[in-house]
């Protein structure tokens, strides 16, 4: 799917979602996706059968996207045999030819520190999400943010979303750089790791929608 510079609403993904009532109350608040973390090594991680629960439990037409790091594809077919993801987000080093070869939709994420980070984006034709650097071998922002002004002039020929360090306090900020196809947060709507405020995601939520 390509996009183009139009105008369009700005929809929310909370990602590293661990408990059916946080699901739930992110749905009820209007957020578009919900994010379910498949990499053992984060605070996040949920296993495949707790996820499909919740997700069964899910109102229509909130998407369920669930986060890889460097996966083989056994490990992503195991995955889809018990969690029915619409969305499969590889946030990586997965080559282009590896995302292409999934069967479902692809939202492929990009490590940016510097603008040498933006010129891997051109080889992947698929929605990319841009998050900050972590450090080597330590994948996601970590709840960081990077330099969001080299992103002013950037161009790709399909979505583009930001992650990495969003809160209620800088969503305005990252809004005035360009027009997002979506914002994914985490960290910024948590009580701890894995679990989320609702508060929070109701601040967020509407700081999005009410950017003025």
């Amino acid at each position: 799917m390509r996009m183009t510079d139009g105008a369009t609403r700005t929809r929310i993904k909370v990602c590293g979602i661990t408990r059916l009532e946080d699901a739930l109350a992110a749905s009820a608040l209007g957020v578009d996706a919900v994010g379910f973390v498949f990499y053992e090594k984060s605070p996040r991680y949920i296993e495949p059968q707790r996820a499909a629960a919740i997700i069964r439990k899910l109102p229509p037409f909130v998407s369920a996207v669930g986060l890889f790091v460097n996966p083989s594809q056994a490990l992503i077919a195991e995955v889809l045999q018990t969690v029915p993801l619409g969305v499969i987000q590889l946030h990586g080093d997965e080559t282009p030819d590896f995302c292409a070869a999934q069967r479902r939709r692809v939202l492929k994420a990009i490590a940016v520190e510097s603008r040498a980070d933006l010129q891997r984006a051109a080889a992947y034709h698929c929605p990319l999400l841009l998050d900050a650097k972590a450090p080597a071998g330590v994948y996601g922002g970590a709840g960081q943010r990077f330099d969001w002004s080299l992103l002013r002039d950037f161009r790709h020929d399909y979505p583009l979303s930001l992650a990495g360090g969003l809160s209620v306090e800088n969503v305005r900020e990252a809004m005035q750089i360009r027009q997002w196809f979506a914002l994914d947060v985490s960290s910024g709507v948590e009580q701890s790791p894995g679990l989320k405020d609702v508060d929070k995601m109701r601040a967020f939520v509407h700081a999005v929608n009410s950017p003025a």
